[in-house]
């Protein structure tokens, strides 16, 4: 699978370009094989871009703005949608790719799993601990029936 970030190499505004730098920037301190294709300088790489951004994604003008990040063709997001999973230590996900081992989001899935893991044994030893009262109050009403029982037939 390959990313692909869809840029403007000469751009003019500097939101863009610190956007696009912390995307690639992203992506490398990852170590995330990425290709750049620029839209500035490419007409085919500007319409496949345009094209492939859904609808709901376009801004209200309907040109969608680098940069546009794809996994292969299927479209992941643009820097707002990057930045928040990036924020939210999910990267991998946002890209379409599995975490590697020991990556922040394994670690804590990892972790969350073992949470469940543990709640569901405290869960089991807390329906253990209810079957045992509820089997002793069960063996505590027999005890009385048979002594009533008893009673009842020495009174006879």
């Amino acid at each position: 699978m390959v990313i692909k970030v869809f840029l403007a190499s000469s751009s003019g505004s500097t939101a863009i370009k610190k956007k696009q730098q912390d995307v690639v920037g992203f992506l490398e301190a990852l170590k995330i094989d990425y290709t750049q294709l620029d839209i500035a300088s490419n007409e085919e790489n500007r319409m496949w871009m345009r094209e492939n951004v859904p609808g709901e994604k376009k801004p209200t003008n309907g040109i969608p703005l680098p940069p546009q990040i794809f996994n292969e063709e299927i479209y992941c997001g643009d820097y707002e949608t990057f930045f928040e999973a990036k924020e939210d230590n999910a990267v991998y996900e946002f890209l379409g790719l599995t975490p590697p081992p020991g990556s922040k989001r394994k670690v804590a899935e990892e972790e969350e799993q073992e949470e469940g893991d543990e709640d569901r044994v405290k869960d089991n030893h807390l329906v253990s601990e209810a079957e045992e009262d509820l089997v002793s109050e069960e063996e505590e009403e027999l005890r009385e029936l048979e002594e009533e029982e008893e009673q009842a037939s020495e009174e006879d």
